[in-house]
């Protein structure tokens, strides 16, 4: 639905002409009273009607927001300038708000409950529980996103969806779940199929998905992120225990790596300085106990010989 602008005249110049019209009319009764004429009070009368109905015509419209109007059923336009303005006081008027606003999936609100005196027995409050969804990989976990919305076509979420909020809300989440059953949670850094290492990417994603559910109900995507990312609590432990063990050999491998190195300078610098000639045998044995002391968790505890070099 096209969303035409529609421009009202200026309200002061009516109600100018609507206080006059008021003087008229009041000036008009006072005559009739005076001159015993109760025969004018029929034409003064719907006079007065039509000047209470015609006080129906004023609108006021504010910074960030539209008024759709309808006349009898029909869409005539949508008013978008700021100030006090008259048409039609049988237009039907629907405000719609364009300022930004911002939602986050998963949060459901209580409404504030008071007794029969107005006291209040449980205050309005939120609660989050972010969705719990299956990554690409079957694996469950927890997700949330914030989405920044407006709306920019006013006749369209009106005339197109019965509620256009409650509209927003409802396809947030199946837009997330979809989003979040195409990605896996954590994969290596090349691969560009995770949700917890490709933020922007997941990001732009699901701003897209969600701009093209939400476009016909009128409502731009301005930004969607995620919020919250975690594994479902049943499996938790058994990730960070993965996650640990992952850490723990990349961190050993590092140690190992950088042992061999210092080993294999040690015995080149040995050699070149002619400090000691080894034999295999002895050189074997070197390499050993450099490892054990350059890999092993605790401090060494070193050993002195006093016989020779062979007892």
């Amino acid at each position: 639905m096209e969303d035409r602008e529609l421009k009202l005249a200026s309200g002061f110049v009516v109600l100018f002409i609507v206080l006059l019209v008021l003087g008229v009319l009041i000036f008009a009764t006072t005559g009739a009273i005076l001159a015993d004429r109760p025969a004018l009070m029929w034409l003064i009368i719907p006079g007065f009607l039509a000047w209470i109905i015609s006080l129906f015509g004023f609108i006021v419209n504010s910074p960030n927001q539209a008024r759709v109007i309808q006349l009898f059923g029909k869409y005539v336009g949508t008013v978008k300038d700021v100030g006090f303005f008259y048409g039609n006081p049988f237009y039907f008027k629907i405000r719609v708000s364009l300022r930004i606003r911002t939602l986050e999936t998963g949060v459901s609100t209580s409404e504030e409950i008071k007794d029969a005196l107005g006291r209040v027995i449980r205050p309005a409050s939120e609660q989050r529980s972010p969705l719990k969804v299956n990554d690409k990989e079957g694996t469950p976990i927890e997700i949330s996103a914030v989405v920044v919305w407006k709306v920019t076509n006013a006749a369209m979420a009106v005339f197109q969806v019965d509620d256009f909020e409650e509209y927003v809300h409802i396809q947030a989440d199946p837009a997330l779940r979809n989003l979040a059953s195409r990605y896996s949670y954590d994969a290596p850094e090349a691969d560009q199929h995770s949700l917890r290492a490709h933020i922007e990417e997941v990001g732009t994603q699901l701003q897209r998905e969600l701009h093209e559910r939400m476009h016909p109900a009128g409502v731009e995507v301005l930004e969607a992120r995620i919020s919250y990312l975690a594994y479902a609590t049943e499996i938790a432990a058994a990730m960070l225990q993965r996650q640990q063990a992952g850490a723990i050999i990349a961190a050993r491998s590092r140690i190992v790596e950088g042992a061999v190195s210092m080993v294999e300078h040690a015995l080149q610098m040995l050699a070149a300085k002619n400090v000691v000639d080894l034999d295999p045998e002895r050189r074997a044995a070197m390499v050993s106990n450099l490892l054990v002391v350059l890999c092993g968790h605790a401090v060494p505890q070193p050993v002195l010989n006093t016989g020779t070099l062979h007892n």
